[in-house]
């Protein structure tokens, strides 16, 4: 690394996030008035390149975003936030994923229904080896699977990292995973046949990914490397909004890992996250 700006790549998916701020968790039938309201560009790709860009580096979201009327929005606070868009389908004219979320002021939890980018899936070959020129950290979050995984080969065969956001588990993802650097994996990320963290954890190693983590809220990341395994408590904070705060991790650690240890990138990463859990939505932290 020299003194330019560190440039990462975000693969994956874009949404357009509704957040509401309400009072209290809403029941069947109910009808209630939020008491704050945002409108954003979301999804952990995107969220976790805008965190990047605001911790100092250059960054590129790679997805499909089109030109329905309502991605002028996203496009703006994309703008806005100076984060680049390499749009996979720029002449798509149906709606991007539109996300609905009720944030519950009283615990920080959120409610999210949305739709993510399963209807629209782009063949490898959408994109070429341009979009890794000037590249330092590359980050995959599964929502776009052939483009992530022609990508991470690419970047493979370049040196350059691989980071994987595992949220959740998708169809394919071991062709991703195959190529992964660095894997941080959720609470909610269950490869086929594993139930447990740990059993995670084994499928990963002998997919032979050399760093591991695995987040839980609030409780100890989990982490294995060839150096040592162990746990890495994570700062206690006043929780305003939980929202995206994955996102952010995933977003920050990039950064991170470019000058620090693994070790010290989860740690800091997890400062980052819990002060994004300190406000609402997804942007205060950052501005």
């Amino acid at each position: 690394m020299n003194d330019r700006q560190p440039h990462g790549l975000f693969v994956g998916l874009t949404t357009l996030d509704f957040v509401y701020l309400a009072n209290q968790t809403l029941g069947a039938n109910q009808k209630q008035v939020a008491t704050d309201y945002t409108v954003a560009a979301g999804g952990p790709a995107t969220n976790a390149a805008i965190a990047f860009r605001s911790l100092g580096g250059a960054a590129t979201v790679v997805s499909v975003v089109g030109q329905h009327p309502i991605t002028q929005l996203i496009r703006a606070d994309l703008q806005a936030w100076q984060v680049d868009l390499w749009d996979l389908l720029p002449h798509h004219q149906a709606s991007p994923p539109v996300s609905s979320i009720v944030v519950t002021a009283t615990t920080g939890e959120r409610a999210v229904i949305s739709i993510n980018a399963s209807k629209v899936q782009v063949e490898a070959d959408a994109v070429s080896a341009e979009v890794l020129n000037e590249v330092d950290v590359v980050l995959i979050d599964g929502h776009q699977m052939a483009i992530g995984a022609a990508i991470a080969r690419l970047a493979k065969a370049r040196s350059i990292p691989v980071v994987v956001d595992g949220g959740s588990w998708k169809p394919g993802f071991e062709t991703v995973l195959q190529q992964a650097d660095y894997v941080i994996g959720s609470a909610n990320f269950h490869p086929p046949g594993c139930a447990t963290q740990e059993a995670a954890i084994s499928y990963l190693k002998q997919l032979g990914v050399p760093f591991i983590a695995m987040t839980n809220g609030s409780a100890p990341i989990v982490y294995h490397s060839a150096a040592g395994s162990g746990q890495l408590s994570v700062p206690t904070t006043k929780v305003v909004d939980t929202l995206g705060a994955g996102d952010i991790f995933h977003g920050a650690f990039c950064y991170f890992i470019l000058q620090h240890s693994f070790v010290d990138s989860l740690a800091g990463a997890a400062k980052v996250a819990a002060r994004s859990c300190e406000s609402f939505g997804t942007r205060q932290l950052l501005l």
